[in-house]
């Protein structure tokens, strides 16, 4: 049974409007996060640039830095999600050619890793971190991606 998930997407200047639907439409985006996410409930996906990345980081991780996801769960239960992620462009778009990945793909395999913290997955301790990785791995490889732990 489809899961009754509403995917909000939100931009927060034109301009990133305008870089990110060259990457990937709004649909494809939601796509990818109910590829992720299988419960009823509300995400709200917010693309931002450096600026609003690094005062969310160090107004409630205290860290002093633009990350490339922050994930802000509100609500998980059996029968409900409610969380707010979000992207920050220009990191996204740094690590992605550091690492010599597309764009897309870097994007894609962002949006999974949010949506599964949003339903409670973590990496702080090595047995959780394996677990996460590999079921974003299976994920993106049902989307077409390629494992994202692998040296390019």
């Amino acid at each position: 049974m489809p899961t009754k998930l509403t995917v909000d997407i939100q931009y927060a200047s034109p301009a990133i409007e305008a870089v990110l639907s060259k990457i990937a439409s709004a649909a494809l985006i939601k796509k990818w996060v109910k590829a992720a996410t299988h419960h009823d409930g509300l995400l709200t996906l917010r693309f931002v640039n450096a600026a609003e990345g690094k005062k969310l980081n160090s107004n409630f991780r205290k860290k002093d830095y633009a990350t490339n996801v922050l994930t802000f769960p509100y609500e998980f239960s059996k029968t409900i999600l409610a969380a707010d992620i979000i992207f920050c462009l220009p990191v996204i778009q740094k690590e992605a050619k550091e690492q010599n990945k597309s764009l897309k793909a870097h994007l894609a395999h962002l949006i999974v890793h949010g949506c599964l913290h949003a339903q409670a997955y973590d990496h702080e301790n090595p047995k959780d971190a394996k677990k996460m990785e590999a079921l974003e791995v299976k994920i993106l490889r049902q989307l077409g991606f390629t494992n994202p732990y692998l040296a390019q």
